[in-house]
């Protein structure tokens, strides 16, 4: 096995741990926001989750990462290595700042950035203008749906009309497109799939978990609060659960399809198929970068965005967890962070406008727009200096021979 091949497979363990650190809030947030466990035992449990979530749903994940962005002649162990080197750099400081990022657009960015440096912009995988078409015709007509009918309901309701129209174009849109990817109408993939759902992502979160909370709310109306903690504590421990599992099928394959690639392109392997060793290895590196747990972004998520009671942080876990399964099983690598931060932002909105901190989301959201191009910039460069190093270094021993 060639000595680069050894040191992309070592890159690529190191980036699920340094995304274990960084979704851990994501796992665990809602369990430490209401003090359901004990923030120690919260991590071993999503770590455990985390690890057994590959071999639990599908893989299909691994295959889009692999595969569904660049081109095959454009997938190199020198590209592969240098986007994920540019991924752990940039994953571990925006996980020290305490950003909660997305890892699948962090890495997806960098191999882009190493691949356009390396080859040109043609060896991207854009979508087709009858793509392009379907998505916008879909997302106007869910736009405009939606926009009319909260134009409506806010005005009966004597609310901010504008606010109401602006949230349901975005609602409508997030709603007809997955409906109808749902339903094989409309077929999305490649890095258009991944720039729609940065929006759609964290806006299903957001209404399922609004519209759930909404719905236990009515069903325990009249039950004490002391009642409610009883029954909402343990199940709150096992929707964390089902969703670390669902983020660990998802997450955890960033490294699968990474390796798979390099096994490839390093002439180890003739198809896209990883050995057990590898999906073991990348899930146990995700598990182990959970366990030792991001405190700066966890803190963010759980405290930071709005104050979660029990039954709002089972209604946030099991949104989250829906929505992470359900997108991982098509094989779109959608962000975990997106929806998770979406739906404790919805279960928040459901007390009024006033119980969120909407600065805090304002610079979540930010972290989510910056993080895809900068990632692409910020790899594109490590390229470029990457073949200067490696063409001064093959000149200087042409010149020693």
């Amino acid at each position: 096995m060639e000595f680069i091949i050894i040191i992309g497979i070592f890159l690529a363990l190191l980036f699920n741990f340094v995304n274990g650190l960084n979704n851990a809030g994501n796992s665990i947030a809602t369990i430490v926001a209401t003090r359901a466990l004990r923030p120690l035992y919260a991590l071993i449990l999503a770590a455990v989750c985390n690890i057994a979530g590959p071999f639990l749903l599908t893989t299909a994940i691994a295959k889009t990462i692999g595969t569904g962005v660049v081109k095959a002649g454009a997938v190199t162990p020198g590209t592969l290595v240098v986007a994920l080197f540019c991924g752990v750099l940039l994953l571990g400081i925006l996980t020290a700042k305490g950003f909660p990022v997305s890892s699948s657009h962090t890495l997806i960015g960098c191999m882009v950035g190493s691949s356009i440096a390396a080859f040109g912009f043609s060896t991207v995988i854009w979508p087709s203008l009858l793509m392009l078409q379907s998505v916008a015709m879909t997302g106007f007509v869910g736009a405009l749906c939606g926009g009319v009918y909260l134009s409506i309901v806010f005005w009966m309701l004597k609310g901010p009309v504008r606010l109401g129209a602006v949230a349901g174009a975005v609602g409508g849109f997030s709603l007809m497109v997955v409906s109808l990817m749902a339903i094989g109408i409309l077929q999305v993939s490649g890095l258009l799939a991944i720039f729609i759902f940065i929006v759609i992502s964290p806006t299903i979160g957001f209404l399922v978990g609004f519209f759930l909370d909404i719905l236990v709310s009515y069903i325990f109306r009249f039950s004490r609060q002391s009642t409610r903690n009883k029954i909402f504590f343990p199940l709150q421990v096992l929707t964390c659960g089902a969703q670390a599992i669902g983020q660990g099928a998802n997450d955890g394959l960033h490294a699968v399809g990474i390796i798979a690639a390099l096994f490839i392109v390093g002439g180890l392997s003739d198809e896209f198929s990883a050995p057990f060793w590898v999906m073991a290895a990348s899930a146990f590196a995700l598990g182990v970068g959970t366990v030792f747990g991001g405190w700066n972004v966890i803190t963010k998520m759980a405290k930071g965005i709005t104050r979660i009671r029990p039954y709002q942080g089972f209604c946030a876990s099991i949104a989250g967890g829906l929505v992470i399964s359900a997108l991982t099983i098509t094989g779109i690598p959608t962000s975990s962070t997106h929806i998770i931060s979406g739906s404790i932002v919805g279960v928040g909105a459901t007390r009024g406008k006033n119980a969120v901190d909407w600065k805090v989301v304002r610079d979540i959201i930010t972290a989510w727009i910056v993080t895809f191009p900068l990632a692409v910039a910020a790899s594109a460069l490590f390229y470029l200096a990457y073949s200067f190093l490696l063409q001064a270094g093959l000149t200087f021993l042409d010149i020693v021979s």
